[in-house]
């Protein structure tokens, strides 16, 4: 366990305690810090307080680092499609079917986090907490496509909040049931947990979070329609959700998609293709694309050819 002290100057008074333990931790998130007031481990002049506290004259603020929590999640030889890394971030392209990261509990390996253990070391960022290091953002089990993945602290902070100001370019491509009669648009609908299925999420106009999909028609097929949608926003199966709300749910999608979905597929035809983001030393800007999944690119061409699948 570690304990600092910080003593709150005339520049400070006023400002949100979170904001100010922000500031002066720059390597550490928002939602770390959150946790910290949630456990009881920050103190004003030996108070506790909540995160709304606005610091005050004569203040100091006590914080307690906990020790880290013992990392049970092994590192295995499982080999990754890395598309670019650095002494800072490793870029890689998911295949269908593999998991991000171990859920609480369920250590069985085979994910990304295992993969990336085996591969990085020990350089990856430990923000994320012990099953998730270097994670900045996920996509679900059966869809492919690019991810991004901090090895520092400050690629970790620092690509967190791209995604939370909508400077990360997230291009996806997908195959949904149906024709559109505007080539082009976008859903603007909240998206939380359903309130009749909590294993699903759902457009939740009462407890949903903002959530943004543009999507454009690439091409229309027999009974299907191939599109591109950008993420200005990340919730959790956004995407999927968005497109079924709107009665175009995905093709091969087993939780949002019609009983009879299409199995053959294993999973909802859905790539992250594409990939910008601000190097966080660099300070460039960085693009990059990916080949469409194997069963994706099958897919497609088999609707080109066929009036009924």
């Amino acid at each position: 366990m570690n304990i600092e002290t910080i003593y709150v100057n005339e520049d400070s008074y006023g400002k949100r305690i979170d904001l100010f333990i922000c500031e002066k931790y720059p390597n550490l998130t928002r939602n770390f810090v959150h946790k910290l007031f949630s456990k009881d481990l920050i103190f004003v002049s030996d108070k506790l307080v909540n995160k709304h506290y606005k610091l005050r004259n004569d203040d100091f603020v006590k914080i307690i680092f906990p020790e880290p929590e013992k990392l049970d999640v092994v590192a295995e030889n499982i080999p990754l499609n890395i598309v670019y890394e650095d002494d800072q971030v490793i870029v890689v392209n998911k295949p269908k079917g593999m998991v991000v990261h171990p859920a609480p509990g369920h250590y069985d390996g085979g994910t990304l986090v295992n993969a990336l253990m085996w591969h990085c070391k020990d350089s990856l960022s430990d923000i994320g907490g012990i099953l998730r290091p270097g994670i900045v953002h996920r996509i679900d089990k059966d869809t492919s496509g690019l991810l991004v993945v901090a090895k520092t602290n400050f690629a970790h902070v620092n690509l967190s909040e791209q995604i939370k100001q909508h400077c990360m370019n997230r291009i996806y491509e997908a195959v949904v049931y149906g024709k559109f009669g505007e080539v082009e648009g976008t859903l603007n609908f909240p998206v939380g947990r359903s309130e009749r299925d909590r294993k699903k999420m759902a457009v939740n106009f009462k407890n949903g979070k903002e959530a943004i999909t543009h999507y454009k028609v690439i091409e229309e097929l027999n009974g299907f329609s191939y599109l591109k949608l950008k993420l200005e926003t990340g919730r959790t199966h956004q995407i999927r959700v968005h497109m079924a709300h709107i009665g175009h749910p995905l093709a091969g999608d087993s939780v949002y998609g019609p009983k009879s979905y299409i199995k053959a597929l294993k999973g909802q035809c859905l790539h992250a293709k594409t990939l910008g983001f601000c190097h966080p030393t660099l300070n460039k800007q960085m693009y990059f694309d990916s080949e469409l999944d194997e069963k994706f690119m099958k897919f497609l061409d088999y609707c080109r050819k066929n009036s009924n699948y």
